[in-house]
């Protein structure tokens, strides 16, 4: 098992970056894969990004493709949302999540992550 807690969100404006930070407990965290969610107001959960056990796979969303960059410390404990150009339409609370992935790498946009954070609120202003 394993407890995740996401920091780094905040107030911006249309253009500026963010960091995201996710934490996890446990010392099986390498075991995991890890992804980020988001979810705006009146919308389901969507899938930004993920990133394999070892940090060598990632995958992405068209909708933050080359914006947004995942990576992961498994030293730390940690993985990281690195939020570029930023839009409006980036807003939304934001979900860290992990999950004992064995598939093929190209369906981890579909993969049923099994532990979620709490959730960090990002909004950008126009």
């Amino acid at each position: 098992q394993v407890q995740l807690v996401e920091s780094g969100g905040g107030l911006v404006q249309a253009g500026d970056s963010l960091r995201l930070s996710c934490a996890a407990s446990g010392r099986t965290f390498s075991r995991y894969a890890m992804g980020w969610f988001r979810q705006a107001p009146g919308k389901e959960r969507q899938f930004v990004a993920a990133i394999s056990l070892s940090g060598r796979s990632t995958a992405y969303a068209d909708t933050v493709k080359g914006r947004f960059t995942i990576s992961r410390d498994n030293v730390k404990n940690t993985v990281y949302l690195q939020m570029n150009s930023l839009k409006p339409e980036d807003t939304a609370v934001y979900y860290c999540a992990a999950e004992q992935f064995h598939g093929i790498w190209s369906d981890i946009k579909r993969a049923p992550f099994k532990y979620w954070g709490q959730g960090t609120q990002v909004t950008v202003s126009s």
